[in-house]
Formats: structure tokens, sequence, C-alpha cells
């Protein structure tokens, strides 16, 4: 039977019909009015030197990387060098880009413009903008390095915004304390505190000067790592322990990026180590910054580098890879491809990393193998290399404990690997030691040269040296931790078979 509504039911209707109108066109306001939210993928992988692009399928512009994280977002800032060499790196323009995933970037717009005169005008240097918000104040901060053609400004620029992606006020140049300061960084700190990262190559060495509170200038001097002056400084706080990362002054030349710890900002540091396997030159690339992707299962420390394209700088590759940060070592292995789960907080290589399993391990300028002396079974057997016997002693079963981190187990005795006593000095024999998980008996092994080669580099957690024979060429010669450099890659570079 049909019923009519009864007049109260009718109103009902008409208001359910007039509010689902009103929230429609709430939506299609919301819809105009805000960005649109950043797709998050579940996994984005990576492939190394591939050219990266925005969503017009431009080269993303990203060189000098500067980055923040605001919810779900990540803005990333460069230096535009579209169109420029060595020989011509005037001042164009810092774009920003956002991410959900920092696989896929959409290009937002121009944080800085180039400016008629003036620090950003005509014929200036601005290089590595970092970007840092100041709660206290509610206004995102960057600094880059300011300079002229012939690089003696020697300042750093200051510009803000209320909004991530700008565009920033430019707020003027100083030189840090009276110092000079050219590629540059900064470092937050939990409490807010924040820190420039200067190279200042007058005082022979790399700054870190406390911000004022609003960050607009320097208050401070923490400290000035020696060593030899470094320059494109990151750093990153990891359990208590700072991790210094940088590069020599080579200029546009390559060189062996490194790396410095210590407890407290103001020091004392560690002597500077290399970051990569020694002789790669960091794989042919320059350290931009450090990207820290927490998530629900972990936290991944992404190298953000350039490899510098000095006839065309605008189609410098972006070279980012995960970074094993394990003790006091910092390693940065080569993954031709992989994978990151930024909801997770985790990473995987998809290509670089060896299979567990059993292998000889081959010296590449001796051509021979890594063996324990005498065959012997006892703890504190020396390690040494010896040409091929076929022996089990010659013999090792890699065993995985994290992504590109291995213990080394002797098939003759079932012994580790080790490092006798945890030492870090350089020169120390390896040795087979009861199994016990110690960061003495782990390694990373860094994959070198061809991206398709099975040759690597060993380098010891517990200690960040690498192991090899000295450049000897002699059987019998002692297996031992040194520093590496490219005069000795060949005699600490392993082929697995």
């Amino acid at each position: 039977m049909f019923h009519s509504p009864s007049r109260d039911s009718r109103k009902v209707s008409r208001w359910r019909t007039a509010l689902a109108g009103l929230l429609a066109l709430l939506g299609a306001f919301a819809a105009v009015l805000l960005p649109a939210a950043q797709a998050q993928a579940a996994s984005v992988g990576f492939t190394l030197g591939a050219t990266r692009t925005d969503q017009n399928g431009k080269t993303l512009q990203l060189h000098g990387l500067g980055i923040v994280k605001v919810g779900s977002t990540w803005y990333g800032f460069g230096e535009d060098k579209t169109g420029e060499t060595s020989a011509n790196t005037s001042f164009q323009d810092i774009p920003c880009y956002t991410s959900g995933d920092l696989g896929t970037w959409t290009y937002q717009g121009m944080a800085q413009a180039k400016q008629s005169s003036g620090d950003l005008g005509p014929n200036r240097v601005v290089e590595r903008p970092k970007v840092i918000y100041n709660a206290s104040t509610s206004t995102y901060v960057m600094y880059v390095h300011i300079d002229n053609s012939d690089y003696s400004d020697a300042k750093v620029g200051v510009a803000t915004s209320s909004t991530p992606c700008g565009p920033y006020n430019y707020r003027g140049s100083f030189r840090p304390l009276g110092n000079v300061s050219r590629d540059l960084g900064l470092f937050q700190e939990s409490d807010g505190t924040g820190y420039l990262l200067t190279e200042d190559r007058s005082n022979g060495g790399l700054r870190i000067d406390r911000l004022s509170a609003d960050y607009l200038s320097v208050d401070s001097s923490v400290a000035l790592l020696g060593g030899g002056s470094i320059e494109s400084p990151a750093m990153v706080k990891v359990g208590g322990i700072y991790y210094m990362l940088g590069s020599h002054l080579t200029g546009w030349n390559l060189n062996d990026n490194v790396y410095a710890t210590a407890t407290s900002l103001s020091g004392p540091w560690s002597a500077w180590r290399d970051l990569a396997a020694p002789g790669t030159n960091t794989y042919a690339s320059q350290t931009a910054n450090i990207i820290t992707v927490q998530g629900s299962a972990g936290t991944t420390y992404i190298y953000a580098g350039d490899r510098w394209n000095t006839g065309d700088l605008g189609n410098s590759q972006l070279i980012w890879l995960p970074l094993t940060i394990r003790e006091t070592t910092v390693n940065l292995g080569q993954y031709p491809t992989w994978s990151l789960d930024t909801s997770a907080g985790t990473w995987s290589a998809g290509s670089g990393i060896p299979s567990p399993g059993t292998y000889t391990l081959t010296n590449a300028a001796s051509s021979m193998l890594l063996d324990v002396s005498g065959a012997s079974t006892a703890n504190g057997g020396g390690v040494i290399q010896w040409p091929s016997t076929g022996g089990a002693n010659q013999k090792w079963t890699l065993t995985k404990v994290a992504d590109n981190i291995y213990t080394l187990t002797s098939v003759n005795s079932g012994l580790c690997l080790d490092v006798p006593n945890h030492s870090t000095s350089t020169g120390v024999q390896l040795q087979q030691w009861t199994c016990n998980g110690g960061a003495n008996q782990q390694w990373a092994l860094d994959l070198t040269g061809s991206l398709t080669g099975s040759k690597y580099v060993l380098v010891g957690v517990g200690s960040g040296l690498t192991i090899g024979t000295g450049g000897s060429t002699t059987q019998g010669v002692a297996v031992d931790q040194e520093t590496g450099g490219s005069a000795s890659a060949a005699s600490e570079s392993w082929t697995l078979s």
C-alpha cells in the first residue's frame, strides 16, 4: 500500500537536501582554496643516477638540497642551475617542490626569486638553501651562501616566510661573528635551538655557530672542527651522537667525502673518516643534506648528494642513498636500485647487496684469498692473505644482520671475523673469534666500481675502518684494518665468489 509522507517527514527531507547541497558547496570551495594533499605511496623506488623530474617532466632543481617536513609533506628547496656551467653559476632562483613520498615531486613555484640588484641580483652567487622552522615565531627561516663571482664576499643570507614554500622575504647578509662563510648547512636540536654549520677556510675548519632565538643572526661560536677545511656540511643526531658529513675542498673535482662524530656539539670531535668506499669519490657525488624519514617501524637516514655535471649543471644527477648508522660509524653503501617505505621509515636494497651464503674473498690487488693462517680453529687465529688452496679456512659464510650489515664466519672453524679488543686503530690484524654479535664482528659490504660487478670494500661497524693488506702482494701478509684512500683502494677491495 502506498503511504503519502507526513508533513514532518517532508520537512526533514527538505532539510537533508539543503544540508547535502551546503556540504557539496563547501567541498567545492575547499577544493579551490586548499592545496591538494600529497599522495603518499607505500613504497617508492630509486635508481642510482637516474634523471628525476617534477609533475611537468622537468628535471628537478634540488641541487644543494634544503628540506623540511610539515605534517606529511616534504618541502624541498634547491639551486636552479638550468642552463648553467661551472664557468657561469649566476643566481637564477630557488624553487620549492613538495612531495609525500620523496620520490614524486610537484613544483610549487619560486621560494626566492632573482632581484634587479643586491645580493640576489645579476651575477651573484646564491647557493645551498637550507630551511628550518622557528616554532616560537611561527616563521620558516632560510639560510643561503651569498657571494660575488670571485667568492670574496663569503657571507650568509637570511630570508623568512610564514609558509613553507614562501615566497621568502630576503632580510640581508652578514659574516657570522665576522668569519668568512661559504658552503653552509643548518641543524636544529629537539629543544628548538638552531645552529649554523659553515665552511671557514680562513680559520682552517668547519664552524658550528649557535643561532639567535629568532634564527636571524648568530649568537656564539660552539666549535671549530679542524683536520683541514671541510665544505658542504650536513649533520644528524642519532642516539645521543652527532654525525657531521662534509667534503674536502677540491672545487668541482670529486673527492672522498668524510664524516666525524661527537657526543657534544662543542666536542671533542673524532678524526674525519671516509663516508663511502675509499677511492669511489663518494660514488662521484658531494654531500648536500641528510633526510630523516621516521616511520612506524624505524627511521631511515638518507644521504642526499649532487653528482655535478660541470658542462650542464642543471642536469647534475641527484644521488640519494640510505645511510647505515651504527655505533659511531656512518657508512654509505652503493645500491643501483633501492626502495623506501616512508610510512614505515624503512628501506631495502633492490640490488648491490650480496646474498647470504658461503664465499671466498679475493683481494683485488694481490689476487689472494682471505685466509685463516694455518687453518687454525682456535680463538685468536690470525687472518692473512694466501693463494687459493680450496681449503675450508678460505671459505666464509655471510650472515645478514641488517641491510648491508653482515657477519663473516669461517667455514673451517665456525668462528667469526673479528677486530681484536674492539680496536679502532689502524694496522690491527684481524683474527677469528667466537661469534658474539659485537660491532667488532659486523661488516658493511660496499659495492665499488661497476654497479653490476661483485667487488666490495668491507667496513668495520665498530671502527669505521676498511680491511686490506697495505698494498702488499706477498703471501702471508696480515689482513688488517686501514684508513682507506684512493692510493690503497685496490688492496682494500675484495671480490666475492
